[in-house]
């Protein structure tokens, strides 16, 4: 059992976790619950805390240790990779397309299909704070469609879609371009539900052809060439963290 003798240094190992940029805080517990974690050799559970001096800390049988540096990097992502670390199928990953010296890994996820704005960190404490449902943030898509769209249509997916018995939430869609069977709608949506857009066009007979994400938040894909990435800016990753604490005006 760990922690009979509790200090002031003692952190809940998911935390320490996300500090060594293993994953958020949220992903650190999956993996506990999965027991692939370990602690000074012993299968880790839920609400452990460890002390970082102290306690050996391994996850797959890799020790984990403090990152020196925190990375944050914008990559455009192509169609056809999978928005994971690694893949039990073999498929390329986001990783593949990453060049970077720490252990980083993606916030969130676009489906195989979809493309655009990726980020990735090693910073636990940041991919927590874009992840979590309370922060709202806004992210925008261009989603090209077949074959036309109605007014009817437009009304249904600002309204909220039925989608696995839930009704997602009211959201912007806007028309960009329109040429006969075809059409270029923009969604800025606030929430993220797996393949979301996917099933709310399935759900209105619209065919998705093209579904790539441009901004989560304050940060714009803007010219960054698919397939390339680069580091956020300090004033990005600031911009970032102010939106997700709404108590924080930008100066």
């Amino acid at each position: 059992m760990l922690n009979i003798m509790a200090s002031k240094n003692d952190v809940r190992l998911q935390k320490f976790m996300a500090e060594c940029g293993v994953a958020s805080r949220r992903k650190s517990e999956e993996l506990i619950e999965m027991g692939k974690v370990k602690v000074n050799g012993h299968v880790a559970n839920i609400g452990d805390k460890i002390n970082p001096k102290r306690d050996i800390v391994t996850v797959r049988g890799k020790k984990i240790n403090k990152v020196d540096r925190m990375y944050y990097i914008m990559l455009n992502k192509p169609r056809g990779y999978v928005t994971t670390v690694s893949d039990e199928l073999g498929r390329k990953t986001v990783m593949d397309l990453v060049d970077c010296k720490a252990r980083v890994y993606p916030v969130g996820r676009l489906d195989k299909d979809s493309e655009g704005l990726i980020i990735l960190t090693n910073d636990g404490s940041f991919a927590n704070a874009l992840t979590h449902p309370k922060h709202n943030y806004a992210k925008v898509y261009r989603v090209t469609v077949r074959p036309s769209v109605s007014d009817e249509i437009l009304d249904k997916l600002r309204g909220g879609i039925e989608i696995d018995g839930r009704k997602t939430a009211p959201c912007d869609v806007n028309i960009i371009t329109e040429e006969e069977g075809r059409v270029v709608l923009e969604f800025i949506l606030r929430e993220g539900r797996n393949r979301q857009i996917r099933k709310m066009c399935e759900a209105v007979n619209l065919e998705v052809a093209r579904l790539k994400r441009i901004s989560i938040g304050p940060v714009k894909l803007g010219m960054l060439q698919t397939g390339k990435s680069r580091e956020l800016t300090d004033n990005e990753v600031r911009k970032l963290l102010r939106s997700s604490n709404p108590s924080e005006k930008e100066e």
